[in-house]
């Protein structure tokens, strides 16, 4: 099992609403609205690490307000 975080940036006004469409997302196990860098972090569980980039790159990012994505795969 692949444990990732993926951090997001959104437009400005865009957090409180895409949060809830990211918690909706199959792998993703948890997501947060965080201070700082970015807007959102969402944690995410996948068999494969293939499927950690499929979730950030085909599902998170295509959701409309999405500005930006960093992908953290856990090591432990």
């Amino acid at each position: 099992m692949v444990h990732a975080f993926i951090m997001v940036k959104t437009a400005a006004g865009k957090s409180e609403g895409l949060l809830a469409d990211i918690r909706g997302l199959e792998k993703v196990t948890g997501a947060h609205i965080v201070a700082g860098n970015y807007d959102i972090i969402a944690e995410v569980d996948a068999p494969e690490v293939y499927d950690v980039l499929h979730a950030a790159s085909g599902e998170v990012q295509s959701l409309e307000g999405v500005t930006e994505t960093k992908t953290y795969i856990a090591m432990d």
